[in-house]
């Protein structure tokens, strides 16, 4: 299994998940040129997609779900709560799909667990992505850990994990007060000591990857998010990756 990260962040999100001949796209915040420039980057063409799974509603996640679908005739997998928020956003998409919060469902060679997060959408969920006995956890847009994002994340051989922003940051920096509020509530984003808190409480025995994502372009810093990750598992800078904005990241393979 493989994944790679077309781009992370405010201005748009994109996860690619491959075993075998299957390829999953998780989100879609980029127009359709955009999107298929990225996924060149990654020597893949979207008509290689076998579905777009879907965590939540806002812009930088869907933009680019409904045309890339539409135009390459891609399955799409959301919440109802998701659908129903932004139900002119799936229009004429061929096939979708509203998905259990609790309820595994298979694509391809990918079996695809959804949870619950807390995050100020109608209906959010994150992933966990298995590929035979090896796992990739997914968890960007949270406000807040809980017990059951734990359950679903510990153990994995990989993970994607929100870095959002340095609190200090955030809370000295230019966003209007009531933004601030939102980002560091319980159902905004998670801060680089809370993602570090929730690593902490995982069973990382058999993690291979490690990446941080989803990060402030304006609160937040590489250095700040690997260096707060680095100390939860005593590891090396360089072991820590982070999915950019504008490049995302590279393929890694859980081997």
């Amino acid at each position: 299994m493989k994944f790679a990260s077309l781009g992370s962040g405010s201005e748009g999100n994109a996860l690619l998940v491959k075993r075998g001949q299957t390829h999953v796209l998780l989100d879609c915040g980029f127009g359709l040129k955009d999107t298929v420039a990225r996924l060149a980057r990654l020597e893949v063409t979207p008509s290689q997609l076998n579905g777009i799974i879907v965590t939540h509603e806002h812009g930088d996640h869907i933009g680019g779900v409904a045309r890339l679908a539409r135009q390459y005739r891609i399955p799409v997998w959301l919440t109802r709560g998701t659908h129903r928020a932004q139900p002119k956003a799936f229009e004429k998409v061929e096939e979708l799909h509203e998905i259990d919060v609790h309820q595994c469902f298979s694509i391809g060679d990918l079996a695809i667990q959804p949870y619950p997060v807390p995050h100020d959408a109608a209906e959010p969920v994150q992933y966990r992505l298995s590929g035979g006995a090896k796992q990739l956890g997914v968890l960007t847009d949270a406000g807040c850990s809980t017990p059951y994002i734990e359950q679903m994340l510990s153990g994995c051989d990989a993970l994607v994990l929100e870095c959002n922003h340095d609190s200090d940051m955030l809370m000295n920096g230019s966003y209007p007060y009531s933004l601030k509020q939102r980002v560091a509530g319980r159902f905004g984003h998670l801060s680089n000591a809370e993602a570090a808190a929730l690593l902490a409480k995982l069973d990382t025995t058999r993690l291979q990857h490690l990446i941080a994502a989803h990060l402030s372009a304006q609160n937040n810093t590489h250095a700040l998010a690997v260096s707060a990750l680095c100390g939860v598992l005593n590891c090396e800078p360089a072991w820590v990756g982070v999915a950019t904005q504008h490049e995302g990241f590279g393929w890694r393979e859980i081997i």
